[in-house]
Formats: C-alpha cells, sequence, structure tokens
C-alpha cells in the first residue's frame, strides 16, 4: 500500500512540474508561473512581474524570454507569452467542486528550491465577491507565488497567491480561465516620459508629451503631471494613476481603450 500510494504520489509531482514554470524578473528574485496552452502562453501572478520583460525557465531548463501580455493587480494575476510550441498544459478544475478537507498540493520554487512540492488540505469552500480565495492548510514560501495548487489528480483549482493566517491563498481557477480569455492588452496611454527624482528621493515619471484622443488625453492628464510610478510599462495595465499635479496628490481613472479603438 505505501510503494502504491509514493509511485501515485511521484506520478502527480511529475505531472504538475512538467506544466510548472520559473519565471525570473531581473535580479529582483523568481516565482513560479504555469503553462495555461500549449502555444507559450503562461499565468502567474501580478506581484511576480514587476516589469514587462521576464524570463520563463521550463521544467526540462530551457529559457525563454517572455512578454508580459496582461496584468490585473486586483486579482494578482499576470499574463506572459514565450515564444514555443508544443508545451503540456495545465488540466484545470472549477474550485465550486472542492470539498473541505479534500487533499491538495503546490508546485513551486521556493526558496529557490526547483519544483518543490507540498500538500495539504483544502480548508474552506470557495467564497463568492472581488476577492475570492481558495483557503488550503499547507505551506508556502516565497518563490511559490504564480504556481499550481492542484487536488490528486493534477488538475489545477488555483494559483498560489500568498499566506494570510497561516493558510494558503490561491486565487480560483475559474478567475484565472476568465481573465486568460479576456481581450489584448490594452492600447498604450499615448504619453511620452521622462525619469523624475522628488523631493523624497522617491523615482517617478514627469509626463512631457500627451497625444491627442489617446487614452491619457480622455483621463484628463496634462503635461506637468508626476505620475508617482517608476516603471513605465506598468502604466498601460493600470486602471487609475496616482499624480502629483501642481504639488497636490490625485487619482485618475485611465480608461482601457484609445478613442480610436472605440471607434472602431
Amino acid at each position: 500500500m505505501r510503494a502504491t500510494m509514493e509511485r501515485d504520489l511521484e506520478t502527480l509531482a511529475e505531472r504538475l512540474r512538467a506544466s510548472t514554470v520559473a519565471v525570473r524578473v531581473g535580479r529582483a528574485g523568481a516565482g513560479s508561473g504555469v503553462v495555461w496552452s500549449a502555444d507559450g502562453t503562461i499565468v502567474t501572478n501580478a506581484h511576480v512581474v514587476s516589469r514587462a520583460q521576464a524570463e520563463v525557465v521550463l521544467a526540462d531548463e530551457r529559457r525563454f524570454p517572455a512578454r508580459l501580455v496582461r496584468r490585473d493587480e486586483r486579482r494578482d494575476l499576470a499574463l506572459l507569452k514565450i515564444d514555443v510550441d508544443g508545451l503540456q498544459p495545465a488540466e484545470v478544475r472549477d474550485p465550486a467542486t472542492l470539498r473541505v478537507g479534500e487533499v491538495l498540493v503546490a508546485v513551486g520554487h521556493p526558496l529557490g528550491i526547483p519544483n518543490a512540492l507540498t500538500m495539504g488540505i483544502a480548508h474552506a469552500a470557495v467564497g463568492r465577491g472581488p476577492r475570492r480565495f481558495v483557503q488550503a492548510d499547507l505551506r508556502l514560501l516565497p518563490g511559490n507565488s504564480g504556481g499550481p495548487l492542484a487536488d490528486v489528480q493534477g488538475r489545477v483549482v488555483g494559483i498560489n497567491s500568498m499566506v494570510a493566517g497561516g493558510l494558503a491563498l490561491a486565487v480560483p481557477s475559474d478567475d484565472v480561465v476568465r481573465f486568460a480569455a479576456e481581450e489584448a492588452a490594452p492600447a498604450r496611454l499615448g504619453v511620452r516620459l521622462v525619469p523624475v527624482i522628488l523631493h523624497d528621493r522617491r523615482q517617478a515619471l514627469l509626463i512631457v508629451g500627451i497625444e491627442p484622443g489617446g487614452r491619457a488625453a480622455r483621463a484628463g492628464l496634462i503635461v506637468g503631471d508626476v505620475v508617482l510610478e517608476r516603471e513605465a510599462e506598468r502604466l498601460r495595465f493600470a486602471s487609475s494613476l496616482q499624480v502629483l499635479r501642481g504639488g497636490i496628490a490625485l487619482a485618475i481613472p485611465i480608461p482601457r481603450e484609445s478613442q480610436s479603438a472605440r471607434a472602431a
């Protein structure tokens, strides 16, 4: 019996590892990701991908530059694309079918350890609302973020996101399915930016030009606004921007599409 369980666990681990990747962003550290489709689409956490460019390391140790397709900080999800075909995508399960006490496993790269597996149980039913999570009583460490939380058949029920109150929290797989199916990344803001350093030594971006009819113009941004962000590419995915205008802090909502896109 024990030998059979060990073989089953080995099979499960290998299956999950085949669709789990490492995501590296410069020297800032590494997280994990999940192969979502065979054509090189990778899902991870938004907090793992802090820049527009990243590197994805597959289970067979092949490395590919990845471009950021879409990012949603509220849901803590990001979509990456690498130029490779024939990957093994994860199988997905509806998290609403989970039972409390059901055995779950997580695979990732905690503290730089490749393809580590941890096991626990589902702690509670997946709730409703804008901040839904799959809760599991298992151990997650830095580097597990963005990796799969799966059942004993290897079906992904969530993307590991954080730890709270000693419990692992994962973005439910049905939310991930909707996120991955959304339309392409929003149009660019239509601004020209230069980096600046504020009096408190924070790095920011000064708007020195605005494209007529672009998203920034429609939002009401003006030349001279200072955007409190140092990564220009991240502005494209923001639903609102924190701006200094004449020394006054403003939160400005940003439309997703440009005027020309709406007209089309």
